[in-house]
């Protein structure tokens, strides 16, 4: 029989590679829930047209997308935005304002499978959706920033690259740029930093606009602070209308959040559908692609077939992220693989009692493994070892009663003898 192999472009999750996804989950479960997010799901395929309407026809090539048995033509959700969109249109009118949900679910596209982008993986969201302004802007940046805290990472490590669309539009229409010359400075944009300056520079020579507003165009591009707006746009209010928005995003983040937050309008995003404040994260060492991304999207729920409704959010992906806490050996040294008891067994006349112990030790909500192969007590007591157990708990020694037990410390080697009634107390105590 020929050996088959996993899916190109997807990962199988071994014990250790579960433990480090879990981690990244309960980091981004624990952050979102105490930020007031409230978790929600939906089918893991989704009508393919639910696709189409956000991102046209195109995008049927990045999906995994078939007909099913009825012939409706069905996709694997490539991210969970649409799916949200399409569940609060669906209750919009009944749900309280504002909406703030979360998801964390396994996605696939298709696409060329490279370093810090799989075929399948993993994806937070946080999404607020009915709040105006600013400040939803920045609870989504400031909820980013307390994950990359929550892993470890430092201002030093990792930045938040903050834009705007908006008032990126408003500066190149300023600028005298026609709108089909708009969407083009947009990519040069986008492939800044992903692609050589000479490059840079062919894209930018190729787009029809003049001498002048090519370098202005680069002016704009250079800005890597709020406060060097180019003098070209005087006091234009429209432009220091967008700019004062901006400046009140990393405001309301405060001091400490804002320490991660740089302004580079490199930062455009992709998707046609953002229309306010757009920020990634990267690792300052640029090696990586963006952690997380997100921002403004007022007019999707509108497209989606609800009524307007203002929205914000961003997306982080478990891949990305494994690679930077492998880069730092950030991932905690706690991952191995843990119980809070092993109970060897010394005598075959002492197995009856094993089982029992376990389930008492279970019953008041610690973690109890035993042998289950009848290997002898040195092997139990080394896989008790290799399994990284706090406590070894050995029935039937010579050196104990019936109604005792040998309890191991297996971090500080120490060993004492133990009434079972007292372990169970102590246990429950919690003083064990």
């Amino acid at each position: 029989m020929a050996k088959i192999s996993a899916p190109k472009g997807t990962r199988d999750f071994y014990p250790d590679e579960m433990r480090r996804r879990r981690y990244l989950e309960d980091v981004w479960r624990r952050v979102s829930l105490r930020a007031g997010f409230e978790e929600v799901d939906g089918p893991i395929f989704e009508s393919l047209e639910l696709y189409i309407q956000k991102a046209g026809e195109e995008i049927v090539t990045q999906l995994y997308n078939f007909e099913d048995k009825g012939g409706r033509p069905i996709a694997i959700r490539p991210e969970f935005t649409q799916s949200l969109a399409r569940m609060v249109v669906a209750r919009q009118a009944a749900l309280p304002r504002p909406i703030k949900w979360f998801n964390i679910s396994r996605c696939c596209r298709y696409e060329r499978a490279q370093k810090g982008r799989l075929r399948e993986f993993f994806q937070w969201n946080c999404d607020i959706l009915g709040a105006e302004g600013p400040a939803a802007d920045a609870e989504c940046i400031a909820v980013a920033i307390d994950a990359l805290q929550e892993f470890g990472l430092t201002k030093e490590q990792v930045e938040v690259r903050l834009s705007s669309r908006k008032l990126l539009s408003v500066m190149l229409a300023k600028l005298g740029l026609s709108d089909a010359a708009i969407p083009k400075v947009y990519l040069v944009l986008d492939k800044r930093g992903k692609v050589p300056a000479d490059v840079i520079h062919h894209m930018i020579n190729e787009i029809e606009m003049t001498e002048d507003q090519r370098k202005r165009v680069v002016d704009i591009m250079d800005m890597s602070s709020l406060d060097g707006l180019p003098s070209f746009f005087g006091d234009d209010p429209e432009v220091l209308e967008q700019l004062r928005e901006l400046s009140q995003v990393v405001s309301l983040l405060g001091d400490d959040a804002a320490q991660f937050v740089r302004i580079d309008f490199g930062i455009v995003r992709g998707l046609a559908y953002y229309t306010g404040p757009v920020w990634e994260v990267f690792d300052k060492t640029g090696t990586l692609r963006s952690l997380c991304g997100g921002g403004r999207y007022d007019n999707l729920i509108a497209a989606s077939g609800g009524k307007a409704m203002p929205a914000c959010g961003f997306g982080a992906g478990d891949v990305t992220m494994g690679l930077l806490l492998d880069s730092l050996h950030a991932w905690p040294n706690d991952l191995t693989p843990r119980a809070d008891f092993y109970v060897s067994c010394v005598q075959a006349a002492s197995v009856s009692k094993v089982l029992p112990l376990v389930r008492r030790l279970r019953s008041l909500g610690r973690s109890a493994i035993h042998d289950l192969i009848s290997s002898n007590i040195a092997r139990q007591i080394k896989n008790a070892d290799a399994m990284g157990v706090r406590y070894n708990v050995v029935i039937g020694s010579h050196k104990c009663s019936d109604d005792e037990v040998i309890l191991g410390n297996m971090r500080t080697h120490e060993e004492r003898t133990i009434r079972i009634q007292d372990l169970l107390k102590s246990v429950q105590d919690g003083t064990i």
